[in-house]
């Protein structure tokens, strides 16, 4: 057989899905208020955009929290580093309870959740909502970032997994 008689290669979706999971990402926890009180979700799409204006951007999918993240018109997206793991599992269980005494969080005075304990909270304001297929792309202008410094190794994603970085590695630019 000949490499043009092979078999068809695997659908676009399934392979994308392939990529995406051998390409590790940062872990946020987005909140925001909704109709209920505070929902949120852990998140591996998010991405800074421009720094003057200082942006982000970030897709979610499904589910309750999601729709009402993205309907609101302000939110706070914490990055989270490993020492915040249990932070993250939380916020990406749907079935997890989230916003319980135990956690350390806090309404702000405009309205939306801070937990208290991520290494960097970054108050947002929605400035573009996309929809793209099953998802919904959101663009967010930055109005205030909270440090809280843990000296945490940072906290990714990869192959459906969280894990932790420790070492680095020194490339020439």
């Amino acid at each position: 057989m000949t490499r043009s008689q092979s078999l068809p290669p695997a659908p676009v979706g399934e392979l994308f899905r392939a990529a995406f999971r051998a390409h590790p990402a940062g872990v946020a926890v987005v909140t925001a208020s909704g109709p209920e009180g505070a929902v949120g979700l852990t998140a591996s799409s998010v991405a800074s955009v421009a720094v003057d204006p200082a942006t982000l951007a970030f897709s979610v999918t499904g589910g309750r929290s999601a729709s009402f993240i993205a309907a609101a018109q302000a939110i706070v997206v914490h990055l989270v580093g490993a020492d915040q793991l249990d932070l993250a599992r939380a916020f990406a269980d749907p079935t997890a309870e989230r916003f319980t005494a135990a956690m350390d969080w806090e309404l702000l005075p405009t309205g939306e959740p801070l937990l208290r304990e991520a290494q960097w909270a970054l108050r947002c304001e929605i400035i573009h909502r996309a929809p793209l297929g099953g998802s919904v792309l959101l663009a967010a202008r930055v109005l205030d970032i909270r440090p809280n410094p843990t000296g945490s190794a940072p906290l990714v994603y990869h192959n459906r997994e969280f894990h932790t970085l420790f070492n680095s590695v020194q490339t020439a630019v």
